[in-house]
């Protein structure tokens, strides 16, 4: 059964400033429009305050700018979407909502000489190699397969089909999405003379630091024979490809269908949107933001916002486009223009 909390309790935990009864009890979470007396809902866009008038929700995390209205509850911080995802924190994530399965299931394979701290979770089917270190308090769900050597900080959460390979390091708190897999194969052969591939055997490695995230079916590659690194802090979406040698810098944002060629590197704060391509050994400065669809064919020295194919300063980009929507015009025009000339030559 799902817990409940009183509104009291729910000014403790997200510290914000409660107008109304304390006595009052949530159990649900919903949209304004939707919520009912049990539950919390928040008000993040100005244009949604006409609804705080209709809206039955038990609860309404707002900003100090928002007027209250009377015989309504509020909660008042300076960030009412944190705040009300805090509470959506403690009704759904203190309860058992990942699996229903605790401690060792007996079906999982744990290699002898693994070493597994205190208060790990390993599920149905899951797949522990030799010299394997995992620290306290990580999750392994059903059918993770977890290769030789490998360590795993505590407090990670690997969801199920998770691969992680050989000698990869996993740092604390990293949660890897379903069917991620680390560690894979660098794309990387040897072309003969007569057009054979020779594959290239890649026996480095991956380190992921602390506090990353990794999304569902993405794909990071060994390096050659160093390390592709995932530097603290950093959010990866699901369905990127990493590639071999890959050194991404703390608290990037990769986001979907992206794809990046070995031996790039990203500085701090870098930022990728959907289905960006980044060719191999170039190298992109902190505070890089590239665009959706953004091709980046070299390196970007210069902090700032970018977009097109190959990636360009926005500005520029966003010019360009304003000329090639007047294209058509254009092309008329210096039709009409070649038209006179042709004619003042006849004249002469």
């Amino acid at each position: 059964m799902r817990p409940q909390y009183s509104l009291a309790e729910l000014e403790k935990i997200t510290h914000a400033k409660l107008f109304g009864n304390p006595e009052h009890c949530i159990s649900g979470v919903n949209a304004l429009d939707d919520a009912g007396p049990e539950d919390v809902s928040f008000l993040a866009n100005p244009r949604y305050r006409s609804i705080l008038k209709e809206t039955n929700a038990g609860v309404i995390c707002i900003d100090p700018q928002t007027d209250r209205i009377e015989g309504k509850n509020f909660l008042v911080s300076d960030h009412p979407s944190r705040t009300f995802q805090m509470i959506v924190e403690a009704l759904f994530l203190s309860q058992n909502t990942l699996t229903g399965f605790s401690g060792h299931h007996p079906t999982a394979i744990i290699h002898p000489t693994a070493k597994i701290g205190e208060h790990v979770r390993i599920g149905p089917y899951v797949v522990i190699d030799e010299g394997v270190e995992i620290g306290d308090h990580t999750q392994l769900l059903s059918h993770v397969s977890i290769g030789p050597h490998v360590r795993i900080g505590s407090h990670c959460l690997l969801y199920q089909n998770v691969v992680v390979r050989e000698r990869c390091t996993i740092g604390h708190r990293v949660i890897l999405q379903p069917g991620s897999v680390i560690g894979s194969c660098g794309f990387g052969y040897t072309t003969d003379a007569t057009g054979k591939h020779t594959k290239l055997e890649q026996v480095g490695s991956v380190l992921i630091e602390d506090d990353v995230e990794v999304g569902a079916n993405t794909t990071i590659d060994r390096a050659r024979f160093k390390e592709t690194k995932i530097a603290r802090g950093t959010k990866i979406d699901n369905l990127v490809q990493i590639g071999h040698n890959v050194h991404l810098g703390e608290d990037n944002i990769i986001v979907s269908q992206t794809g990046i060629a070995g031996s790039s590197k990203t500085g701090k704060l870098v930022m990728c949107g959907g289905q960006v391509g980044i060719v191999g050994h170039v190298e992109l400065a902190a505070g890089v933001m590239i665009a959706t669809r953004g091709g980046v064919s070299k390196s970007l020295k210069h902090a700032g916002k970018y977009a097109g194919s190959p990636a360009i300063p926005l500005n520029e980009y966003n010019r360009q486009q304003v000329f090639l929507r007047k294209i058509e015009q254009y092309v008329q025009r210096i039709e009409e223009l070649e038209e006179a000339v042709k004619l003042l030559k006849t004249q002469d």
